[in-house]
């Protein structure tokens, strides 16, 4: 029996999803695709690439994708991937569950490096909103509000594991990036969309304070 589960939260990521489902197969993992209601070939994609997909019919948000896509998972530990990685390799994924194996973590947070301008800075400024992690299986579905997150999941998982007294290490993904919203629906739809991202976290942190 497989260490862990790659679990990839996914919503219209046909371009993309398939090549991250095909490096997690490579290096031995299997896989669970959450198709949060896409309205694109995804599921599809993710089929043919080797993945388990499990289906949302109406948009529920990355939280509840991941909720979902948890009641297919057997394994003791979890690997969180976005659907629309770039320059992703098997190692980069031993890497993200290494720390658990060892004792030394309960979360570890993947940080892109040396991958694109863009990708890299954002990840040095908010290392935290990094969408790549491994966790236990029970772990994370003991999170309270999972099925309710939507774009301030990261911020969830984060404080979480702070409040829990969780021992968290960040990981460096070389060569490793991912699409910029802009790219995947234009520059005002990609803009229009990282701004109610950031609204949404904005939210949650004022909530939680």
């Amino acid at each position: 029996m497989a260490e862990a589960t790659v679990l990839i939260p996914a919503f219209n990521e046909e371009a993309t999803v398939g090549r991250v489902v095909r490096v997690a197969r490579e290096a031995g993992f299997p896989v669970v695709v959450a198709d949060d209601g896409s309205r694109d070939e995804t599921a599809r994609k993710a089929r043919e690439a080797g993945a388990e997909v499990v289906r949302l019919e109406e948009n529920r948000g990355k939280g509840g994708a991941i909720a979902e896509g948890l009641k297919a998972v057997e394994t003791p530990f979890v690997l969180l991937l976005d659907a629309d990685l770039l320059g992703l390799r098997p190692e980069h994924l031993f890497a993200l569950l290494e720390p658990l194996k060892k004792g030394e973590a309960r979360m570890a947070v993947g940080v892109f490096r040396g991958g694109r301008a863009s990708t890299d800075l954002a990840m040095r400024l908010t290392p935290f909103l990094s969408g790549q992690r491994a966790l236990r299986l029970e772990d994370l579905r003991s999170v309270p509000g999972l099925e309710r997150a939507r774009y301030d999941l990261e911020l969830l998982l984060t404080r979480h594991a702070k409040q829990a007294g969780w021992p968290v290490v960040y990981v460096p993904l070389e060569g490793v990036s991912q699409v910029m919203k802009e790219e995947k629906r234009g520059v005002l739809a990609g803009l229009g969309h990282r701004l109610r991202m950031y609204w949404e976290i904005l939210r949650y942190r004022l909530r939680a304070r």
